[in-house]
Parts: C-alpha cells; structure tokens; sequence
C-alpha cells in the first residue's frame, strides 16, 4: 500500500455535495466514441440471437442507449449464460472481449447455453472512461434495490422481465493504474475517508464470490487465461490488491454484500475478471483474449462436469 495523493476537488475531511459533484462532471471530456466502437460491433450477430435496447442514460437517451444480446428463444433445458462488460465503463477489455466472444467464438456453444450478453453497461462511463457514471456513483457498488445507478438498475431490471434462472455469470473487469493515479483518491475525496492506494497486480486474476466460491470452477479459468497471458502473482502478504489469495490468481469478495454486479443473480457458477492493460507484457489484442477465454475456459469446464 501506498498513500494517496490529493484531489482537486472538495475540501479535506468533507463529503462531497451536489456542488462537488456537478464540479467533478464539468472535467470530464468525451475520448472515444460509443457509436463506433461498439455499437456499430453489435450490426451482425447470429442468427439465434437478437438485440434487444434494455434503457438508456437519462444524461442523453439517444447518444446512450444500452443493449443487451439474447436468444431469440430461450431453452429451459440448457442452461444460462450472463456475461456483463464495461459495468465500469473505463476497463476497456470487459467490452470488447464481450463483443469479440460475441464474433468469434459464442457459435460454438449455442447448442448448449441460452446466452444473456451486456457488453457495454456504462456507455458514458466508456466514453468518458470513467469508473463512476455521471453522478459520481460507482455502478460496480450499486446492484441493489432501488440503485443509485441508472447502470446497474437497467441490467438488473431487464434480468428480472426476462424471467429465466441464470447460472453462469462471467462479470468482465479491468485493474489498471489509473485505480491509483484518480479513482482512489477520487474515491477518497468524494467519501471523505482514506482509500490508500494499493499495489496493482501485474497479470490476470479473478474474484470469486466468497459464498459461493467454486474452486474449481475458477481454476479451469485460470488454466485458460494461462494460454493467452500471464497471472498475477501475490505479493510479498499473499495478497493481491489488499486480500488474501484463495488460491493461485483468485480472491473472494462478498459479492452481494459489496452491491457487485457478481452478486446480481442467483447463478451456481460466477466470478469477476480483472486484466491488467497497463503491463508491458500484453497489448489489447492479448487483453480482449484474455477475457474470451475465460468465458470459453468456464464454459467448457461446465460442460464436462455439471451435465
């Protein structure tokens, strides 16, 4: 751990207000586009499928609209597959694995999964590249009853209407250094409290849900991101990003506690991503990669022990 710097907004020892907050938007400035990045990804997709608007930003409805991809018709005797990326809107690899498993790879496993597939939960949050939406919520702390989060509340409402029982959920995440360089001190600042920095694992790991841990589950996971690029060591405490490691390149959370995007279904089989972009050893081929084989890594490891 190290300590946190600064921030320029709000004064020490005081939670932000609406000042603050509309202070904090004001500095935020678009750097990519939502429409040509992803969804223009969304113009074809299998036949099986479609693509359904599940709500939009109320910041602008028609610039952010959020879409989910589905079966056309859901088979009760498969199971369900939920896959949710850019719930924070700035971990770049959550949606453009979700899109890429989407193109290349979810063919394979039509015939024996329903699929719920988000990809892009927090488009603001993605242009932006933020963590919060625009009111300074963190969607990935707000998938509870009556959300603060426009995010979160559209995912969860639309899971609900479909009224299917999911039971994988794979929820696509990044852990970059921008973590420490503004959105803990960001964090700090808004709470007035002390979120200090923690040390950024160099490599892949996951978060496991520690009610429903799945050991092996996770295990299969990590065998499958071992093809594409290299896990996270702990460090020194064995730990990664301050908890204790379970097992190797797995933590446990108390997802539903957390208000976790994991923790939004019932689902037997969960677990959260987290790449890390910023290491010399990969590029954003190798991060997109990454999160399709997870989905493929657990699916399969389904498929072979829970008919």
């Amino acid at each position: 751990m190290t300590e946190q710097q600064a921030y320029p907004i709000g004064e020490p020892g005081k939670k932000w207000g609406a000042e603050e907050k509309k202070q904090w938007f004001a500095k935020q400035t678009v750097k990519r586009s939502y429409e040509q990045e992803v969804l223009s990804q969304l113009s074809q997709i299998h036949s099986a499928l479609e693509l359904t608007q599940i709500g939009g930003l109320s910041l602008d409805k028609a610039r952010y609209p959020v879409f989910a991809v589905v079966n056309k018709t859901f088979d009760a005797n498969k199971k369900t597959v939920l896959i949710t990326g850019g719930v924070h809107g700035y971990e770049t690899s959550g949606v453009h694995g979700a899109l890429l498993f989407l193109k290349t790879r979810i063919s394979d496993y039509l015939s024996q999964f329903n699929f719920i597939i988000c990809p892009c939960v927090s488009p603001w949050g993605y242009e932006t590249i933020n963590r919060w939406n625009p009111n300074a919520v963190d969607p990935n702390r707000s998938f509870y009853a009556d959300s603060p989060s426009e995010e979160a509340a559209n995912v969860m409402n639309f899971i609900a209407s479909l009224a299917v029982d999911v039971d994988i959920h794979f929820d696509l995440h990044e852990t970059t250094d921008s973590d420490n360089s503004e959105f803990r001190p960001a964090l700090a600042a808004r709470d007035a409290c002390v979120h200090d920095n923690w040390n950024i694992p160099d490599g892949f790991y996951l978060v496991a849900d520690s009610t429903k841990p799945q050991v092996e589950f996770q295990h299969a996971i990590i065998e499958s991101v071992e093809k594409v690029t290299h896990i996270a060591p702990a460090d020194e405490n064995e730990q990664l990003i301050g908890v204790p490691l379970s097992q190797f390149g797995v933590i446990n959370y108390a997802a539903r506690d957390l208000g976790l995007c994991m923790g939004l279904t019932d689902a037997k089989y969960v677990t959260t991503t987290e790449v890390y972009p910023d290491s010399p050893k990969v590029n954003n081929q190798t991060c997109n990669l990454a999160q399709v084989a997870v989905i493929t890594g657990g699916l399969d490891y389904i498929l072979n022990n829970d008919a």
